[in-house]
């Protein structure tokens, strides 16, 4: 019997929870970057394009590494490290931007070029451990190749939806309400717990693998 077979009910339901939740902090903190680097560069359409630049390119990449990744014993505990390492790693936006901002606009005197590096400074990191979330999401939904296409259809229409979500909430009522620097930390804990969320269901995972195993054998 192979591992599909052995998923508990509710592995996929999550897997879904989390692709939407993804998809909701990716461009709620894509919003905020616009909030974060006004001060410093300014809110002209060359900000925009430089984060939107960055936020695409590092999606990408990220894409590319969750793919590989996948492909190399799949796991809730693999998937659940994504999510942890996205929340580590975008948190320093809430405590560090400021002064990297400051060292970068004295140092670029064309804003364009300096909004493109601070972007990169900032988010590159954490949207590239972001991108691998959707393709690594894909690989542990998929179990039939019949229905592949229909099941990342389905995900990304989930994430897409967060995404979307993610964008009207924080940009009609997160900034409205609280500090940036706040909404930021949220957005990283979040990542964080779901990751370890996802980590800790792994285990209740294994032991339905191994005595499925056993029933064969026998």
């Amino acid at each position: 019997m192979t591992d599909h077979q052995a998923q508990p009910s509710w592995q996929n339901p999550f897997i879904y929870l989390l692709a939407f939740c993804s998809g909701f902090c990716i461009m709620g903190i894509e919003l905020l970057g616009g909030r974060i680097l006004a001060p410093f560069f300014g809110s002209s359409v060359h900000i925009w394009g430089s984060i939107i630049t960055v936020f695409m390119l590092s999606l990408s990449f990220g894409y590319l590494a969750g793919g590989k990744l996948s492909t190399k014993n799949a796991s809730l505990k693999k998937y659940g490290l994504i999510f942890v390492l996205a929340g580590i790693t975008i948190l320093p936006v809430a405590f560090w931007s400021t002064g990297i901002m400051e060292i970068i606009f004295l140092n670029v005197e064309d804003s364009r070029y300096g909004s493109l590096l601070a972007c990169g400074a900032l988010f590159f990191i954490p949207t590239i451990i972001l991108g691998m979330i959707s393709p690594y999401s894909v690989r542990l939904l998929v179990t039939d190749k019949d229905s592949s296409g229909q099941t990342a259809g389905k995900l990304y229409f989930v994430s897409t939806l967060g995404s979307a979500l993610g964008t009207i909430i924080t940009s009609f009522y997160f900034v409205l309400f609280f500090e940036v620097n706040n909404i930021i930390t949220v957005f990283s804990s979040v990542l964080a717990i779901l990751g370890i969320c996802a980590i800790l269901l792994n285990k209740s995972v294994k032991p339905l693998h191994i005595s499925t195993a056993g029933v064969v054998h026998e």
